[in-house]
């Protein structure tokens, strides 16, 4: 049997391995739904180069930069997520280990891991504690994130097309 057995279906990329035990591992990875959100990213940094470029300490950019902080948290750590799921990574205990074992993983640079190690935490102010999040302030990530965002992304999709092969863009659409 051939090393490497490749199977697309219409909500995954399949791939059948040999590892150095000549064990067979038959991955299952979401790739629609990764690129679901990793294409939501460039709305995401607009609102968020919005706010740096035009801070005025008011309530809508206020809204905008913390709707963009939270959504940037969920792409992240919901990519991450189907990532350790589909590649069978360890079982991740926090948002943080989310970040780590992808980044362990070789998904993303190092410094996107440091920014999203800053990140992640402000999970909870912004979902849990919003009735006290600091509107009129512009956070010191806000204007780091789009960068590291947009090569996320970059970076997501080639360590996917690494371990899995070429697959076809679900958002690019059929040609």
């Amino acid at each position: 049997m051939p090393s490497h057995v490749y199977l697309v279906e219409a909500k995954k990329q399949t791939k059948l391995i040999t590892d150095e035990t000549d064990v067979n591992v038959l991955y299952f990875v979401n790739t629609d739904q990764i690129e679901l959100r990793l294409s939501a990213i460039p709305e995401i940094t607009a609102g968020l180069r919005e706010a740096v470029n035009h801070w005025d300490g008011g309530r809508v950019l206020g809204f905008v930069q913390e709707r963009s902080l939270h959504l940037a948290i969920e792409i992240v750590t919901d990519v991450g997520s189907y990532l350790i799921d589909g590649f069978i990574l360890r079982d991740a205990s926090s948002y943080e280990d989310i970040i780590e074992i992808v980044h362990e993983a070789g998904a993303f640079d190092e410094e996107s891991y440091n920014v999203f190690m800053e990140l992640v935490p402000l999970r909870k102010p912004l979902v849990q504690d919003y009735y006290a999040w600091d509107r009129t302030s512009l956070h010191p990530i806000t204007s780091q994130l789009p960068d590291v965002l947009d090569r996320f992304a970059d970076q997501v999709r080639l360590y996917l097309e690494h371990e899995l092969g070429p697959f076809k863009n679900p958002a690019a659409g059929s040609n």
